[in-house]
Protein backbone atom coordinates (compact mmCIF):
# COMPACT_ATOMS: atom_id res chain seq x y z
CA UNK A 1 0.00 0.00 0.00
CA UNK A 2 1.12 3.24 -0.47
CA UNK A 3 1.99 5.97 1.46
CA UNK A 4 -0.35 8.53 1.78
CA UNK A 5 0.61 12.27 2.03
CA UNK A 6 -0.71 13.86 5.05
CA UNK A 7 -1.69 16.85 3.95
CA UNK A 8 -3.44 16.38 1.25
CA UNK A 9 -5.67 14.26 3.71
CA UNK A 10 -5.95 16.59 6.13
CA UNK A 11 -6.98 19.39 4.15
CA UNK A 12 -9.57 17.04 2.11
CA UNK A 13 -10.74 16.16 5.74
CA UNK A 14 -10.57 19.95 6.71
CA UNK A 15 -12.57 21.02 4.06
CA UNK A 16 -15.28 18.75 4.31
CA UNK A 17 -15.84 19.53 8.19
CA UNK A 18 -15.02 23.25 7.48
CA UNK A 19 -17.54 23.86 4.97
CA UNK A 20 -20.39 21.76 6.73
CA UNK A 21 -19.95 23.60 9.96
CA UNK A 22 -19.54 26.83 8.23
CA UNK A 23 -22.78 26.12 6.01
CA UNK A 24 -24.71 24.91 9.67
CA UNK A 25 -24.21 29.17 10.57
CA UNK A 26 -26.61 30.23 8.24
CA UNK A 27 -30.44 29.74 9.51
CA UNK A 28 -32.12 31.83 6.28
CA UNK A 29 -29.57 30.15 3.80
CA UNK A 30 -29.69 26.71 4.66
CA UNK A 31 -32.28 25.79 7.19
CA UNK A 32 -31.58 22.12 7.36
CA UNK A 33 -28.17 22.75 8.31
CA UNK A 34 -29.16 25.54 10.73
CA UNK A 35 -31.14 23.03 12.57
CA UNK A 36 -29.04 20.29 13.35
CA UNK A 37 -26.58 23.12 13.88
CA UNK A 38 -29.17 24.19 16.79
CA UNK A 39 -29.82 20.68 17.77
CA UNK A 40 -26.06 19.81 18.58
CA UNK A 41 -25.56 23.27 20.22
CA UNK A 42 -24.45 25.22 17.47
CA UNK A 43 -27.00 27.67 17.47
CA UNK A 44 -24.26 30.59 18.28
CA UNK A 45 -22.66 30.56 14.46
CA UNK A 46 -25.94 32.40 13.26
CA UNK A 47 -24.59 35.28 14.24
CA UNK A 48 -21.28 35.02 12.43
CA UNK A 49 -23.37 34.05 9.21
CA UNK A 50 -22.04 36.81 6.75
CA UNK A 51 -18.82 35.93 7.08
CA UNK A 52 -19.19 32.39 7.10
CA UNK A 53 -20.72 32.53 3.58
CA UNK A 54 -18.73 34.78 2.54
CA UNK A 55 -15.41 33.85 3.57
CA UNK A 56 -14.98 31.14 5.10
CA UNK A 57 -17.91 28.33 3.34
CA UNK A 58 -15.89 29.44 0.02
CA UNK A 59 -12.18 28.86 1.54
CA UNK A 60 -12.94 25.84 2.59
CA UNK A 61 -14.58 24.20 -0.29
CA UNK A 62 -11.68 25.59 -2.56
CA UNK A 63 -9.02 23.87 0.56
CA UNK A 64 -11.49 20.23 -0.24
CA UNK A 65 -11.09 21.30 -4.23
CA UNK A 66 -7.53 21.91 -4.17
CA UNK A 67 -6.48 18.76 -1.99
CA UNK A 68 -9.14 16.19 -4.03
CA UNK A 69 -7.19 17.48 -7.21
CA UNK A 70 -3.50 16.98 -5.77
CA UNK A 71 -4.52 13.80 -5.17
CA UNK A 72 -6.35 12.58 -8.10
CA UNK A 73 -3.38 13.51 -10.22
CA UNK A 74 -1.43 11.51 -7.83
CA UNK A 75 -3.23 8.42 -7.27
CA UNK A 76 -4.21 8.38 -11.54
CA UNK A 77 -8.03 7.58 -10.47
CA UNK A 78 -10.02 9.61 -12.73
CA UNK A 79 -13.20 8.65 -12.27
CA UNK A 80 -12.67 8.57 -8.01
CA UNK A 81 -10.87 12.52 -8.91
CA UNK A 82 -14.02 13.41 -10.77
CA UNK A 83 -16.39 12.85 -7.43
CA UNK A 84 -14.10 13.78 -5.23
CA UNK A 85 -14.13 17.16 -7.01
CA UNK A 86 -17.81 17.91 -7.97
CA UNK A 87 -18.95 18.32 -4.13
CA UNK A 88 -15.97 20.98 -3.53
CA UNK A 89 -17.27 22.96 -6.83
CA UNK A 90 -21.13 22.79 -6.16
CA UNK A 91 -20.25 23.68 -2.56
CA UNK A 92 -18.30 26.86 -4.26
CA UNK A 93 -20.96 27.64 -6.99
CA UNK A 94 -23.32 27.69 -3.75
CA UNK A 95 -21.64 30.16 -1.71
CA UNK A 96 -21.04 32.40 -4.57
CA UNK A 97 -23.98 32.24 -5.86
CA UNK A 98 -25.74 33.35 -2.25
CA UNK A 99 -22.87 35.81 -1.49
CA UNK A 100 -23.02 37.67 -4.86
CA UNK A 101 -26.86 37.23 -5.63
CA UNK A 102 -28.36 36.22 -2.74
CA UNK A 103 -29.98 33.42 -4.68
CA UNK A 104 -31.27 30.42 -2.60
CA UNK A 105 -28.76 27.62 -3.36
CA UNK A 106 -29.64 24.71 -1.00
CA UNK A 107 -30.61 22.87 -4.01
CA UNK A 108 -26.64 22.99 -5.01
CA UNK A 109 -25.13 22.99 -1.52
CA UNK A 110 -26.63 19.67 0.19
CA UNK A 111 -25.80 17.34 -3.27
CA UNK A 112 -22.15 18.78 -2.58
CA UNK A 113 -22.07 18.27 1.03
CA UNK A 114 -23.44 14.92 1.05
CA UNK A 115 -20.71 13.59 -2.00
CA UNK A 116 -18.10 15.58 0.06
CA UNK A 117 -19.19 13.35 2.83
CA UNK A 118 -19.29 9.90 1.40
CA UNK A 119 -15.72 10.74 -0.12
CA UNK A 120 -14.23 11.38 2.52
CA UNK A 121 -15.64 8.38 4.34
CA UNK A 122 -14.64 6.65 0.88
CA UNK A 123 -11.24 7.73 1.60
CA UNK A 124 -11.56 6.61 5.01
CA UNK A 125 -12.48 3.00 4.49
CA UNK A 126 -10.50 2.50 0.87
CA UNK A 127 -7.93 4.84 0.67
CA UNK A 128 -7.09 5.37 -3.42
CA UNK A 129 -3.45 3.83 -4.55
CA UNK A 130 -1.40 4.87 -7.52
CA UNK A 131 -2.85 3.26 -10.46
CA UNK A 132 -0.08 1.64 -12.14
CA UNK A 133 2.12 3.98 -15.21
CA UNK A 134 2.12 3.59 -18.63
CA UNK A 135 5.04 1.87 -20.17
CA UNK A 136 5.50 -0.33 -16.98
CA UNK A 137 7.37 2.76 -14.91
CA UNK A 138 6.73 3.49 -11.36
CA UNK A 139 3.72 5.65 -10.38
CA UNK A 140 4.43 8.92 -8.55
CA UNK A 141 4.21 9.40 -4.90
Amino acid sequence: MPIQNPLTRAADKAGVIGSIVTAMGCAACFPALASLAAALGLGFLSQYEGVFIRYLLPLFAVIGLIANTVAGLRHRRWGRMALSVIGPILVLAAAVLMATRGWPTAWLLYPGLTLMVIVAIWDLAAPARNAPSPRGQEAVR
